[in-house]
């Protein structure tokens, strides 16, 4: 049996490390371990409700469209108001656009140089001026030793990474197509930014959500620039991102059985109408093969191997965040959510099954469309390629939608409802970021917050065994991976990052945690 730890796992938000044993080639057991401690919970109390909006967005800088929306629902739950329609529009329109910029930067700068062979650059001959000034970068930094092609040493971003001979795609073609996308990622995330500050006010820390809904009254140019960049948007994603995707399908159809997870819990992907009973993607829970309506009563947090001696199987409105760094037994900082007492998996993969499931038409019809080009049943889905053509699909199905949500504005029209501060209340928002299931819960005493929880989900994939030790979803989904060589365990590393790890928002203050052995993961 060989002990093998990927530390740091890179190309994700925060720190996290993955061990695993692997034993005949493959992972007969696997920990995540949150190597940080998240204390905003701490920082929140005694403050003014209305902090919290902007406080809990610096949890993250890739997910405060998220932390900020959840926030604001919190309080609306709270101070017992709802948003007017443009508020609720306006925030669709803010999340609409930091999910696309958010899975496009997934696929390509996370995700896709576990697939892609960067040195097919070398070979280029071709005119793009961009893919040129990468080859010259290429031709500068790639040093091979003695000379054998296959051990490369170099800066980042690319390198270093894991070595085989199996690795990466082969075709020349596809690889140079693959990198020229990369680069032009880079430029479509910057137009959805762009996007979100429209409404937004600015990005990544939004100063223009509010409970209610947001400040900024929507006008004719507003819808117009926001318009423009839109139309860039959708072009790369019905165009481009997914066709690669489908292409990296095709090369690795193994991992249609990798990374098998078959709990999932979703909240609901954009508010269809102002009480929060109908979604774009649908709300519901599909566990043991059966789809159930949520119940959020039943969501608790358990704590037995992780570094908190807070009470165990807490509700998150009695949630507790006391750290114990020497705690005997644990070993992360993410505590273990559990709903009725079972791991969830949350995120798009969980979105499209719960809407599939659901029987929401326009969720079929793509994943339908997709597995015919794929030659690929239903149970394909559950695993590693279908986190990643989950994320395509649902950002397919947001450019279409955000059109919908422009039109029906009313230009104008006020942005937000008005509220007062209550003396006492108590409040639970609930959005799903791009990653998954995202909820706060705050309690009000004295106009003051007396205590305020978010469960966030990496917390609910990436979190430890439970008080049964019952391993946690990436644990779970890691148990049977094949490992073609210790030293290079690029195929865990591939399942990890199916589920796109934030860890800043599980966890916040560094903790340094003694080395077992350690390999660099690209």
């Amino acid at each position: 049996m060989a002990k093998v730890l990927l530390d740091p796992i890179t190309r994700i938000e925060g720190h996290l490390s993955i061990e695993v044993d692997v034993q005949n080639g493959k992972v007969v057991n696997a920990w995540s371990k949150g190597d940080m401690f998240r204390g905003y919970e701490k920082i929140l109390k005694g403050r003014n409700p209305v902090d919290a909006n902007q406080i809990t967005q610096r949890i993250c800088g890739v997910c405060p469209v998220s932390h900020g929306i959840a926030s604001s629902k919190c309080l609306d739950a709270a101070f017992k108001i709802k948003p007017n329609n443009n508020g609720r529009l306006l925030r669709n329109l803010v999340l609409g656009a930091n999910f696309l910029q958010s899975h496009i930067l997934h696929f390509y700068q996370l995700a896709a140089l576990d697939y892609v062979d960067i040195t097919a650059i070398l070979n280029y001959t071709g005119s793009d001026s961009r893919l040129n000034a990468v080859k010259e970068w290429a031709k500068d930094e790639l040093k091979t030793k003695k000379g054998r092609p296959d051990e490369i040493t170099a800066v980042g971003p690319f390198l270093p990474r894991y070595e085989g001979a199996d690795f990466y795609i082969k075709d020349a073609d596809l690889n140079i197509a693959a990198i020229a996308h990369y680069l032009k990622a880079l430029e479509i995330r910057m137009k959805a930014h762009k996007m979100v500050t429209v409404f937004g006010g600015r990005a990544p820390h939004l100063i223009g959500l509010v409970p209610g809904g947001v400040t900024q009254v929507p006008t004719r140019e507003k819808i117009r620039e926001y318009k423009k960049y839109l139309k860039e948007v959708e072009a790369f994603v019905n165009e481009i991102y997914i066709n690669d995707v489908i292409a990296v399908a095709k090369a690795y159809t193994e991992y249609f059985k990798l990374g098998r997870y078959t709990n999932f819990l979703s909240y609901g992907l954009f508010d269809a109408d102002n009480e929060e009973k109908k979604f774009m993607m649908e709300r519901g829970v599909f566990a043991d093969g059966a789809l159930s309506k949520l119940d959020t009563s039943l969501i608790k947090e358990q704590v037995r191997y992780a570094r908190y001696r807070s009470g165990s199987d807490l509700h998150p409105l009695k949630g507790q965040t006391d750290a114990d760094p020497g705690k005997g037994g644990a070993y992360t900082w993410l505590k273990a959510p559990r709903y009725n007492g079972l791991g969830m998996e949350v995120g798009p993969l969980a979105r499209v099954v719960v809407s599939y499931q659901s029987g929401n038409p326009a969720v079929k019809k793509e994943v339908d469309a997709l597995l015919k080009v794929l030659n690929a049943d239903i149970s394909a889905v559950f695993s590693v390629l279908g986190r990643h053509a989950s994320r395509a699909i649902e950002a397919k199905l947001i450019c279409g939608q955000v059109k919908e949500w422009l039109n029906d504005l009313e230009v104008g029209g006020a942005p937000r409802s008005t509220y007062e501060i209550p003396e006492k209340g108590e409040g639970e928002g609930l959005v799903e970021a791009p990653r998954g299931a995202l909820g706060h819960w705050i309690v009000v005493e004295g106009k003051k917050i007396a205590n305020y929880q978010c469960v966030v989900p990496t917390t609910w994939y990436c979190g430890p065994r439970d008080d049964r030790d019952v391993l946690g979803p990436v644990e779970q989904a890691l148990m049977g991976t094949p490992i073609s060589d210790p030293k290079n365990p690029i195929e865990a590393a591939r399942v990890v990052r199916s589920f796109d790890p934030c860890i800043a928002c599980a966890v916040h203050v560094m903790e340094g945690d003694r080395e077992i052995g350690s390999f660099r993961v690209s």
